[in-house]
């Protein structure tokens, strides 16, 4: 690495720590502070960094970590029952969205027929990284307009494959568009097939493996590597790399990894992304925006303007409410980074000149700079009650918050059974290859991974639990990961398994809700056994078993302890 990049890197961290911070304390959000930030240091800006190309090609990776993590929350059973929404509600936006704007760049801008049909299905799309990024902000992701702008983005994501054939076809003097495009939709079905039929039956078996080896830099390695090298393969095979990534996500969402690999990922991706962001910050075209102020702040409120009145109405035919269609259609009004790609490959195939590209890029990038403030108007349309509510929204419901149970050995599978048998849900998390591959055949919800990273923790949903059981054997252990979650979680109740009395009494102060003691437990049931047994009236040995119970957990509770056992046994 050159001196003059690393200098480069270190200015956009530099910029990234001092604005974004202050982007989130105006309640601007992260997105809108990576993208001041690149504006400021890029050329329109400071012009502390010029290249800008090497470092889009390097952040695009992080919109390619993103799609990889939707793939994998997006379970294939969820999307089947998101088929309405997905292929419905998504597909009528992108058409008529894009039918209309065709008709205004064609006739009110006089753009040639073919380049209007690509750039109005580009800025019918919508920023899946921006949008989504918010939606996790404001903690709405899960939400009824949450759900449904996420099952519109999945779709338009999925457009992008055609729409990228769809740009050298356009390039062509003479475009024959039944044969050609027809073509091109059967080559994408085929290799999309390909990759995931192929990665189905290999990509577990692998994970297996490498989770055998308890190797954790090889497993992440193992991680990147599919991610990177499916995005990589989709795209020498003429698709996307972020459609590549995305079928990767999907495969893996079944597997009983999927919970590691997320926590793998996680801090790439959120570096990653950031980068990205800025990369488009410094695209920006200050200089046209100053000298064509009214032109382009105008284009930009025509295009949310069109893309607001065109998919509220959608929404409602939909079944949503009205303030929920208002928040779908406000949040998802602005144009996206695949409609910045678009125009570049459009750029680099002679169908845009120059002026125009330009002016396109500003537009999106104008619409996105907008996105805090629609997305906070969506919030508070969405939290809006209604006055009537005989409609049914079209989403699944919500799923009871689960019990997580950390550890899945001889004592976690016993506590797991009685709570199936009880009708609780839980996730159960296991550091063991072996022990997870063998439960799931059973079919026990276990996963594999390391309770301990915080990442993995939080995509097993311990932000919604109701509690969380430990079960690991190793004190060490048991004593860190009650420390980390009631410090980081301190409204979840927290049961805990130990071996002993001073054990038990560090994990209380440490903050667990209750302790047990397998060795007290085991001690208590031979005694009275014994008691029974020898002879003696057996309410009195269950009287004293159970006054000794008492007692122990007094001390373990930090309680005076009372001396009832002898007081029981002298009556």
């Amino acid at each position: 690495m050159s001196h003059l990049y690393l200098l480069d890197v270190v200015i956009l961290l530099v910029t990234a720590v001092f604005v974004v911070p202050f982007s989130q304390w105006v309640r601007l959000g992260a997105v809108p502070g990576f993208l001041i930030a690149g504006g400021i240091v890029g050329p329109s800006g400071l012009g502390l960094i010029n290249n800008i190309t090497e470092i889009s090609h390097f952040a695009e990776i992080g919109v390619v970590l993103l799609l990889f993590v939707i793939g994998i929350e997006l379970r294939p059973a969820r999307l089947w029952q998101m088929r309405r929404l997905v292929f419905g509600l998504g597909s009528l936006q992108v058409l008529v969205t894009g039918l209309l704007l065709v008709i205004i760049t064609h006739l009110l801008f006089e753009i040639p027929i073919r380049v209007s049909i690509l750039v109005s299905l580009a800025l019918a799309l919508s920023s899946t990284a921006f949008v989504l990024q918010l939606l996790k902000e404001y903690k709405c992701l899960n939400s009824v307009y949450g759900r449904t702008s996420f099952a519109i983005l999945l779709l338009q994501d999925l457009a992008v494959v055609p729409l990228f054939a769809l740009v050298p076809l356009l390039a062509m003097t003479e475009l024959s568009v039944g044969t050609e495009v027809g073509l091109a939709v059967v080559e994408s079905l085929l290799i999309l097939a390909l990759v995931f039929g192929g990665g189905r039956y290999l990509l577990h078996p692998i994970l297996h493996r490498v989770a055998l080896s308890k190797n954790s830099e090889i497993f992440t390695a193992l991680v990147v590597l599919i991610v990177l090298g499916t995005a990589f393969l989709t795209e020498q095979m003429g698709l996307s790399m972020a459609m590549g990534a995305f079928l990767a996500g999907l495969l893996i969402s079944e597997s009983s990894y999927k919970h590691q690999v997320i926590a793998e990922i996680q801090p790439f991706r959120g570096l990653l992304l950031g980068l990205f962001f800025m990369s488009m910050g410094m695209s920006l075209n200050l200089g046209l925006l100053l000298e064509t102020p009214l032109l382009s702040l105008g284009l930009t409120a025509l295009l949310i303007s069109v893309k607001v009145v065109t998919l509220y109405p959608l929404a409602r035919y939909y079944g949503l409410r009205s303030n929920h269609s208002a928040a779908v259609s406000l949040i998802l009004a602005q144009s996206g980074e695949f409609a910045l790609v678009l125009f570049s490959l459009a750029y680099q195939a002679e169908l845009l000149n120059s002026g125009l590209f330009e002016q396109l890029l500003l537009v999106v990038l104008l619409s996105m700079l907008a996105t805090p403030l629609l997305a906070y108007l969506a919030q508070r349309l969405a939290k809006r009650p209604q006055p009537v509510c005989v409609e049914c929204d079209p989403v699944e419901p919500p799923v009871a918050a689960p019990l997580i149970l950390v550890g899945f050995g001889r004592v976690g599978h016993r506590v797991g059974e009685i709570l199936q048998q009880a009708g609780h849900p839980f996730v159960a998390l296991d550091s063991r290859a072996r022990v997870v591959e063998r439960e799931r055949k059973k079919g026990h919800p276990v996963f594999y991974g390391d309770a301990r990273n915080s990442v993995l923790l939080q995509a097993a949903g311990i932000h919604k639990a109701e509690a969380v059981i430990v079960t690991i054997s190793q004190p060490r252990s048991t004593q860190e990961l009650v420390h980390y979650l009631r410090e980081s979680y301190p409204e979840v109740r927290l049961y805990a398994r130990s071996h002993n009395l001073d054990q038990c009494i560090a994990l209380r102060k440490l903050g667990a809700s209750d302790v047990v003691s397998e060795n007290i437990e085991a001690s208590l049931e031979l005694a009275r056994m014994v008691l029974v047994d020898a002879g003696g009236e057996v309410e009195v040995g269950e009287e004293i078993v159970a006054a000794y119970r008492r007692n122990y957990h007094a001390q373990i509770s930090g309680e005076i302890a009372l001396n009832d056992v002898e007081s029981v046994a002298k009556k």
